[in-house]
Parts: C-alpha cells; sequence; structure tokens
C-alpha cells in the first residue's frame, strides 16, 4: 500500500509564468515581425505584465504566442490585419477579461484569421526555448521559480511521483534539475507529446506495479479535472485543484461545488508529499 501522485507541472510545481511570457514575446518577434518592430520595451514590459493574468487560458505553451499577439492587438488596434477577425473577436469582448472568459472560441478564430498552425507554433515555441537555455541557461532558469517548500516536498517525497504535463518534457527535466535540484527518472515523466491527460492517468493506473497504490492527480486547470470525472474508468482517482496555481477564483468557486474535486492549498500539498 502506498500513494502515487500525478502532478501537473506549470501552476503546481513550478511558476514559470515569467519564462513563458518572455520566451512567446521573443517567439512573436520571429514569426510576426512587421508587427513586432515597433514595440518597445514598455510594450513588451506591458504585454508580459497582462500575460499574468490571462495565464489561467493556456493548456499548451503555444497558446502564449496567440495570447502575446492579441494583447498587442488589444493595446494597437491599428494592426489588426482582419476585419472578419476583429468583428468575430469583438463579438466575444477583446478584452483582457473577455480574453479569460472566452478563451476557447477566441483561439480557433484566430488560428483561423491569422492563418497559423499548431504544431508550427509548438515547434517554434519549443526552438525559441531551447536557443534561450543554450545561449544563456541561467537566465533562462531564473525567469521560472519553484512555489515554496515544493522542491524540498518533492525530494522527500515517501509517495510515488509522476509528472503529467502539456510542457514539453525536456523544459519539465531541465528545471527540475537546474532549478530544484530533483531528478525524476524520464519515464515518469509524461510531457507533451505522451497523449492527453486522462490518457496518461489511464496508462498509469493499469500498471501492475500501481494496483495497491492510492492514486492522487493535482492539476491547476478546472477544465482538465472536468474531463478526468468525464471518464468512468478514472473514478479511483483522487482530484485536487491546487489553488495557487493559474486559475481564477470563479473556477475555485466552482471547483468547490464539485464533490470530487479538493481544493487544495501550498501547504497542505507539500505536506501530503512527504
Amino acid at each position: 500500500m502506498g500513494d502515487l501522485y500525478a502532478l501537473d507541472f506549470d501552476g503546481i510545481l513550478c511558476d514559470s509564468c515569467g519564462e513563458s511570457s518572455l520566451s512567446a514575446v521573443k517567439a512573436a518577434k520571429v514569426r510576426w515581425p512587421s508587427l513586432f518592430e515597433g514595440v518597445d520595451s514598455s510594450m513588451e514590459d506591458w504585454i508580459v505584465h497582462q500575460m499574468h493574468t490571462v495565464r489561467p487560458v493556456v493548456e499548451t505553451g503555444y497558446e502564449n504566442l496567440l495570447l502575446v499577439r492579441l494583447l498587442l492587438e488589444i493595446r494597437v488596434p491599428s494592426i489588426r490585419k482582419s476585419s472578419v477577425c476583429t468583428q468575430s473577436l469583438a463579438a466575444e469582448g477583446l478584452t483582457v477579461e473577455g480574453i479569460l472568459e472566452n478563451w476557447s472560441k477566441i483561439k480557433p478564430v484566430i488560428l483561423e484569421a491569422w492563418d497559423e498552425n499548431r504544431d508550427a507554433l509548438i515547434e517554434l515555441f519549443g526552438r525559441v526555448r531551447d536557443d534561450w537555455m543554450d545561449n544563456d541557461l541561467a537566465t533562462w532558469i531564473g525567469a521560472n521559480r519553484f512555489y515554496p517548500g515544493v522542491p524540498d516536498a518533492l525530494k522527500f517525497a515517501s509517495s510515488k511521483i509522476y509528472i503529467v504535463t502539456t510542457k514539453q518534457g525536456r523544459f519539465a527535466d531541465a528545471l527540475l534539475r537546474e532549478l530544484a535540484g530533483v531528478t525524476i527518472p524520464p519515464e515518469r515523466i509524461y510531457g507533451l507529446g505522451t497523449g492527453p491527460k486522462v490518457e496518461v492517468l489511464k496508462q498509469l493506473q493499469k500498471k501492475p506495479e500501481h494496483q495497491d497504490l492510492t492514486l492522487h492527480f493535482v492539476e491547476d486547470r478546472l477544465a482538465t479535472l472536468k474531463n478526468v470525472i468525464k471518464e468512468p474508468e478514472l473514478d479511483a482517482w483522487n482530484l485536487y485543484l491546487g489553488d495557487w496555481g493559474y486559475n481564477t477564483q470563479k473556477e475555485r468557486a466552482e471547483a468547490a461545488s464539485i464533490s470530487r474535486i479538493h481544493l487544495l492549498e501550498l501547504s497542505d500539498f507539500s505536506k501530503k508529499l512527504k
């Protein structure tokens, strides 16, 4: 008997919003150079600051690029190229608050209007991060921070730990080793490309060595936890929404009304792992 914890990475273990926002600005300049040629450092600072507000909508890293460009278009409406896109987004509310409320509707509209390809943006975002790490690892590492108490909780955990994240696995591994001083075997890190989180949880619970373990999944995205609840096969998992992560007060209130989901505070999370 014992416990198995499947842990999200960004927003549960690591506050990576600073790094992902800066990487997204760098990548946006590569992808849309003409739009960003007039963007000065104060505008970049404004965009990065706003990214902390809209971060709860991000499921996969490449979406940060879309958000950076969208924030620029909110700040400088004259650069909007597609009237169809503008009209569609105006209907959803093209504001920071509108992004938080309607991102699932906005994202497909702008992907089509800007003629963007998801896989190409994922590749670009990863390449920009790799270049930053190769050229200035210390600064890249320094743009991230682990939440207080998390590195020690991971080091001294008596539970079996898996990382289940939409972040590319190599970045999660680098941060765990370089910033937290924690080594997690690569076969226990399920990153981008390993399949939807619900499928990863199904794989984990089927492993023979896990049959006698109590299963726990800690996540900061309410939508992800609701996807787990939809799968009867995953009824054995105890589900937790980390209230320190990238979610909103509205989402935390909704989670509190769902019997399957436990709201978790950071101090309790660290105690659970230990």
